[in-house]
């Protein structure tokens, strides 16, 4: 698919930031319903991606914040993201076997 713009992956991490959003992803591992309703928030801000993308999008973030979290965890700073104090603000509170439970 087309890449994802700064502005898009933006407004994808402040639906993510969503309380209720999070604690639905959270509890689940089937959650395509839960990226058909990201995905319907994000047409309201204009970005049309299906829920598809969205999830994939998601797991992709995801993946790369925790690998630049484990990096710097072992002192490492050589490894850094874009939006990574935004990621940190949702992720970095819950405890990693939480976080890779509900990777797949």
């Amino acid at each position: 698919g087309k890449h994802w713009t700064v502005h898009e992956v933006r407004a994808l991490i402040r639906i993510w930031s969503d309380k209720n959003i999070q604690q639905q992803l959270e509890g689940t591992v089937r959650n395509k319903r839960i990226f058909e309703q990201v995905a319907a928030r994000l047409q309201k801000f204009g970005i049309d991606r299906d829920w598809k993308q969205c999830r994939t999008k998601y797991k992709n973030l995801k993946h790369e914040y925790k690998s630049v979290k484990s990096a710097q965890d072992s002192g490492s700073t050589s490894k850094s993201m874009k939006f990574f104090n935004e990621l940190d603000a949702i992720l970095g509170h819950c405890t990693m076997e939480q976080a890779s439970k509900s990777d797949n």
